[in-house]
C-alpha cells in the first residue's frame, strides 16, 4: 500500500501542478488578448502634443489680441493698453456678477481683481479661454459695452480683465494653468 499511496501522491501534484500551469497561461493569454482594447483608450499622440503650448508675447503688439488652440478650445492672450487696465482695475468687486478671479494659477476663493486675473505681476498680458461661460460659444475680441469681449450669441458681455460684466454667462472667462519661462514666452497646460 505504501506505494500506491505514493503513485497517489505523485498524480495529485502533478495535476495540482497542471492546474496552476494552465491557470498562469489562460492569465496571461486574457491579459495579452486585452491589451489592445485598453492601449486604445490612450489619449491621441495629437492631445498629448497639445498638452502644453508654448506662447512668444514678443510679437504682439500693445492693444493685439491672438487666439491659439490649446486642448480644442480657443484661448485669448491680449497685450493690454494702459487705459484697458486702468479700466477693469477701477470697477468695484460688488459691481461684478461673479466676485472670482478663476484663474487657475490661484486660490479658487480668490476675489476677481484685475491683478488677480493676471500671472506673475505682468498685468499687460491676460490669457484666458475663449469659450463663453453660458453655453461655450467664442465671444467676440473688443466689443460690448465694456470694451472688453462680447458673446453674440446669447448677449454676454465681458470687461478688459475678461470679468462677466452683463448678460447671461454665470461666471468669468477661465484663466487656464500658465507660467512664463523666460520674459517673453509663456507655457500654458
Amino acid at each position: 500500500m505504501g506505494i500506491v499511496a505514493t503513485g497517489e501522491h505523485a498524480d495529485s501534484d502533478r495535476r495540482d501542478f497542471l492546474y496552476i500551469a494552465t491557470g498562469a497561461v489562460g492569465a496571461v493569454g486574457v491579459a495579452l488578448t486585452a491589451w489592445p482594447f485598453i492601449s486604445q483608450m490612450n489619449p491621441d499622440a495629437s492631445v498629448l502634443a497639445l498638452a502644453n503650448v508654448d506662447v512668444d508675447l514678443g510679437p504682439i503688439a500693445e492693444g493685439q489680441s491672438v487666439t491659439i488652440k490649446w486642448r480644442g478650445n480657443p484661448v485669448f492672450v491680449r497685450h493690454r493698453t494702459a487705459k484697458e487696465i486702468e479700466e477693469a482695475r477701477a470697477v468695484p468687486i460688488d459691481e461684478l456678477k461673479d466676485p472670482l478671479a478663476r484663474n487657475n494659477n490661484l486660490k479658487e476663493s480668490d476675489p476677481a481683481t484685475d491683478i488677480n486675473r493676471v500671472v506673475g505681476g505682468k498685468e499687460q498680458f491676460l490669457v484666458m479661454m475663449g469659450v463663453c461661460t453660458h453655453l461655450g460659444c467664442v465671444p467676440l475680441g473688443e466689443q460690448g459695452d465694456y470694451g472688453g469681449w462680447y458673446c453674440p450669441c446669447h448677449g454676454s458681455h465681458y470687461d478688459t480683465a475678461g470679468r462677466i460684466r452683463k448678460g447671461p454667462a454665470p461666471e468669468n472667462l477661465l484663466v487656464p494653468r500658465y507660467e512664463y519661462i523666460s520674459d517673453t514666452k509663456i507655457r500654458i497646460g
